[in-house]
């Protein structure tokens, strides 16, 4: 975890308050004082075949009905097929939901995959799943991708490499964590875009820093660089001088304080992403990867729709259309695209037939995945579901398949060995391919 707060609690007599220790400890624990990150950044801008420097990963947590959104079914019987009808899109024979009119003019921008596919239909280990590629228990044995990403490649700039808007999936604990890699891979957690006078405290532009408070920040550095040097080893608390440099840095940065600053976007440009949490997290996680962030994770959760899921998609779908149709122009216009690699998905899609409760149950063997960006052929349609829209018939992709695809994007090798801080190796893959048909 990464959370910059100095927040008001009991002082110690030097100034420092318990929660302002623990707070830039947590920012330590993001791994700010090890050399390995550092030299990490280094290495990263030397990686050879990379077809993209950074990516953006729109999660969308407890699985989007595949039937009533990019993947509809109107031939099947009623409990199949759902309420919604088919819309013709930008590309010919290629139908998606009513509910995505935007989404239906931009799909030349995307290539759509129809066919991802796992047997697990349990909210957290299916998570965790798809999250990292490799499948393990529920509690995250094996780090997510944006953690591997942080690991492998480091900073860029001044920014965290792993930030996730508004926070990291949830059930019933957080999920897509650093695992085995420790706390120095966590993500930074950015908070909620759209509330009022948004601002990650003390990574804010606006925040007058006196002399006074940056003179206890130092002091409160210095503190825990102290305490760092009699414990070093420990994963949660920094050991090194990077440590001190870089979370000064951090903190104190104009460039980390201006990412965050999303009311210097224009009111126009707001409103067309949509004035609600998940559309300005997609306008915040285009400011962050436009200025260096290497995995942003805009976590848009709520599609666990057990009972009334017409009821709920009715305003789901229209928020998702506006927001992630706006951010794929608004990326292409700026010419990010070229260079990052832009991913929406779920933990699984939802069952083909509508149950009692006029709701989809979890469905691991079908869903819906959307890739753009980062040298992703546009415009294509990549495997396809039966017609009940039960099971992949053509080209499964598993989730492996999706990480190994992110990785090798990124000119990282989803073979290699990575060392858990008690020297044991860990494969980042032992299974999956790299999507061939998406670079067709």
């Amino acid at each position: 975890m990464l959370d910059v707060i100095l927040g008001r609690a009991s002082r110690r007599c030097d100034g420092v308050s318990r929660r302002d220790f623990l707070r830039v400890g947590a920012l330590g624990g993001l791994g700010l004082t090890l050399p390995a990150l550092l030299q990490s950044e280094a290495r990263a801008e030397e990686r050879r075949g990379a077809r993209a420097k950074s990516v953006l990963l729109v999660y969308l947590g407890g699985g989007m009905s595949h039937h009533d959104g990019f993947d509809p079914k109107p031939d099947a019987p009623a409990e199949i097929r759902g309420e919604y009808k088919p819309i013709d899109t930008c590309l010919p024979g290629v139908q998606i939901s009513e509910k995505l009119p935007r989404m239906a003019k931009c799909l030349d921008r995307i290539s759509l995959v129809r066919s991802g596919s796992h047997n697990n239909d349990h909210h957290e280990t299916a998570t965790n799943w798809v999250l990292c590629g490799r499948f393990g228990s529920a509690f995250g044995d094996y780090p997510a991708m944006g953690a591997v990403v942080s690991y492998e490649m480091g900073f860029r700039g001044q920014l965290p490499p792993y930030v996730a808007v508004p926070r990291n999936p949830s059930f019933t604990w957080e999920l897509g964590k650093s695992a085995y890699l420790g706390g120095r891979y966590e993500s930074f957690k950015a908070g909620d875009p759209n509330e009022p006078n948004y601002k990650v405290q003390d990574v804010s532009p606006n925040e007058d820093v006196t002399a006074k408070r940056a003179e206890r920040r130092q002091s409160l550095l210095e503190a825990v660089d102290d305490l760092a040097k009699q414990v070093e080893g420990n994963d949660q608390i920094a050991t090194y001088d990077e440590f001190h440099q870089r979370a000064a840095t951090m903190i104190l940065s104009s460039e980390a304080r201006s990412a965050f600053a999303i009311e210097a976007e224009s009111d126009r440009l707001r409103e067309r992403y949509g004035r609600t949490t998940f559309g300005q997290s997609c306008l915040l996680g285009r400011r962050l990867i436009e200025r260096g962030v290497r995995f942003v994770t805009v976590n848009y959760g709520g599609w666990d729709h057990h009972a009334k899921i017409f009821d709920s998609l009715n305003k789901k779908l229209p928020e998702f259309d506006q927001g992630f149709s706006a951010l794929l122009q608004d990326m292409d216009d700026r010419g990010l695209l070229t260079e990052t690699m832009v991913l929406a998905f779920g933990e699984f899609g939802r069952s083909p037939k509508i149950n009692k409760d006029t709701g989809r149950d979890h469905w691991g063997p079908a869903a819906s995945l959307i890739f753009a960006g980062g040298g992703v052929r546009r415009g294509q349609v990549v495997g396809s579901t039966d017609k009940m829209g039960a099971f992949a018939n053509r080209r499964p992709v598993a989730p492996a398949d999706v990480a190994c695809t992110v990785y090798e994007a990124l000119g990282i090798d989803p073979r290699k060995f990575l060392m858990a801080p008690d020297g044991r190796p860990n494969i980042i893959l032992d299974v999956g391919e790299t999507i061939k048909e998406l670079y067709a």
